[in-house]
C-alpha cells in the first residue's frame, strides 16, 4: 500500500478500542546515501497540543479518515533526534533534480516493503515552473522514484512553503500556529511569508508573544502593518503592547487610519482592565433591523462563537463607539422570534454593561455570576465600546506562557523512543 505523506496531515488516531488520541502532524524519517528513508514514526498531535511519537511499527491500519495503532506508546514529548527529518515539516517544497531538470517537491509517498519496514519510495514533483511564487503553481505534477531524485541533502536558501500549506489547508489557525511552532526559524519564516494576510493573522493571533515578534519582526514593515489590520484591534493591541515603542509607531503610521483607530483607542485602556481586553468589533446593528438580519451577521464565519453568541444592539451609528446602548439579543432568542420581527423586540436590558475600567478580577466574577460568554462595555455617555468575551478573560487568567506548556502527564510502557 502506498500512502502519501501530505494526506495523513490532521488524521485522527485510533487505539484498537476506538479511542481517539490524537491526531498525525508529522512523518518522522531519517535519510541514508543511495538508498530510500526509512520512515521511524509518526508525530501526533495529544492534547493539550503536546506532540508525541508513535512508532511505526505500533500502526496498524491506515484508512482514509483513520490511522490505527496497537499497544501501548510513549507519551513523552517528540523530540527530533539529529539524524531525523520531517517530511511535512522539512522535505516539502525542496527544490531538486529529476533527470537534470530542476523540480519542487510536492509529496512523498511511503510503502512497507517485504522487509516489514517503510521506505520513502515515491516522490511527487512538479517540474515545468518558471520561479517560485508564493501562492499555488502551474506546471505537471510527476511521480518519479526515490532514486531518480538528486538534491534532497542540499541547504537551500529559499525553500518555498506551497506544498507544506496545502498539507495544512484544512486545519484551524491554532492547529497551524502550533505547527509553526515546531519549525525551524529559517522554514518559519518561509511558511509566514507565504500566508495570505487574512491566515497570517489568525495564526499570529494563537502564537506565544515571543513567537509573534519572531515572526513580524522577519516580515517587511509594510507587510507587517497589513498584517495587524487583518488581526482583531485587541489582539493587535496586545501585539503592539508587547514591541518596542519605536517600532509599534512605525507599525501603526503606516496601516490606515480607519484600520489604526481601534487599536489606538485599545492602547488607552490598561491591559487587565475590560477596555484592554474587549473586542472593539463585536456584532451591532440597530433597533430596527430584522431578526434575519441579525442571524444573518451571526452565520458570519469570521466571528468566534463566543462573539457569535448575541447580538449588541444600539442606534446610529453602529460601528464602535457607537450612538445610545440598548442591549443585547441573545442567539437563543433570535432564534425562537420570527425572522421578518424587528431586533428591537428581541432586547433584553436585564443585565447591565460595564465600564472600560473595569479591573479584570471583577470582569470575571460579573461574567460568572451572571452565567454569560460576553457582556457589553459602554462609556460614561452610554456608547458602545465593545464587548469582553469568555476567551478574552481566559487568555489573561491563564500564565503567560501557557501556549507553550506541556501538561505532565506519565509515560506508558512499551513505547520505542
Amino acid at each position: 500500500m502506498r500512502i502519501f505523506v501530505a494526506r495523513l496531515a490532521g488524521t485522527p488516531v485510533f487505539d484498537p478500542a476506538g479511542d481517539q488520541l490524537g491526531r498525525i502532524r508529522d512523518v518522522v524519517v531519517s535519510m541514508r546515501p543511495a538508498a530510500p528513508p526509512r520512515v521511524h514514526g509518526l508525530v501526533v498531535e495529544v492534547q493539550p497540543r503536546r506532540r508525541v511519537f508513535l512508532p511505526i511499527t505500533r500502526v496498524r491500519g491506515v484508512e482514509a479518515d483513520a490511522v490505527i495503532f496497537t499497544g501501548a506508546i510513549n507519551m513523552r514529548r517528540f523530540e527530533k533526534h539529529a539524524t531525523e527529518s520531517l517530511a511535512l515539516g522539512e522535505l516539502l517544497d525542496l527544490t531538486v533534480e529529476v533527470g537534470g531538470e530542476k523540480v519542487i517537491v510536492l509529496d512523498l509517498a511511503m510503502e512497507q516493503v517485504r522487509s516489514g519496514e517503510w521506505l520513502i519510495t515515491k516522490v511527487a514533483v512538479l517540474r515545468g515552473v518558471a520561479g517560485r511564487g508564493l501562492r499555488r503553481r502551474r506546471g505537471e505534477t510527476l511521480i518519479v522514484d526515490w532514486a531518480d531524485v538528486k538534491g534532497f541533502g542540499a541547504v537551500q536558501d529559499d525553500q518555498g512553503a506551497a506544498g507544506l500549506l496545502a498539507a495544512f489547508e484544512e486545519t484551524r489557525p491554532a492547529d497551524l500556529a502550533n505547527a509553526l511552532r515546531h519549525l525551524p526559524d529559517k522554514r518559519r519564516a518561509e511558511v509566514a511569508s507565504a500566508l495570505e494576510d487574512d491566515r497570517l493573522a489568525d495564526v499570529l493571533e494563537e502564537l506565544p508573544e515571543r513567537d509573534q515578534i519572531g515572526i513580524l519582526g522577519r516580515l517587511d514593515a509594510e507587510r507587517a502593518s497589513d498584517v495587524l489590520a487583518a488581526m482583531d484591534p485587541d489582539d493587535a493591541a496586545d501585539l503592539l503592547q508587547d514591541l518596542p515603542p519605536a517600532q509599534a509607531q512605525a507599525l501603526l503610521s503606516r496601516m490606515e487610519p480607519r484600520e489604526a483607530a481601534p487599536v489606538l483607542r485599545l492602547l488607552t485602556y490598561a491591559e487587565n482592565t475590560a477596555g484592554g481586553m474587549m473586542t472593539s468589533v463585536p456584532i451591532v446593528l440597530p433597533p430596527h433591523a430584522t431578526i434575519a438580519e441579525a442571524l444573518a451577521q451571526v452565520r458570519r464565519q469570521e466571528f468566534t462563537p463566543a462573539v457569535a453568541a448575541q447580538v449588541y444592539v444600539a442606534r446610529p451609528p453602529i460601528e464602535t463607539p457607537t450612538g445610545r446602548y440598548l442591549g443585547v439579543a441573545h442567539f437563543q432568542r433570535l432564534l425562537r422570534d420570527p425572522p421578518s420581527a424587528l431586533l428591537g423586540t428581541a432586547v433584553d436590558n436585564s443585565v447591565d454593561p460595564i465600564r472600560p475600567d473595569m479591573p479584570l478580577r471583577e470582569v470575571t466574577s460579573y461574567l460568572a455570576f451572571y452565567n454569560l460568554v460576553a457582556v457589553a462595555v459602554v462609556d460614561e455617555l452610554g456608547r458602545l465600546l465593545g464587548a469582553v468575551t469568555v476567551d478574552d478573560v481566559l487568555d489573561h487568567l491563564l500564565p503567560a506562557d501557557w501556549r507553550e506548556r506541556d501538561e505532565r502527564t506519565p509515560e506508558v510502557d512499551g513505547g520505542e523512543r
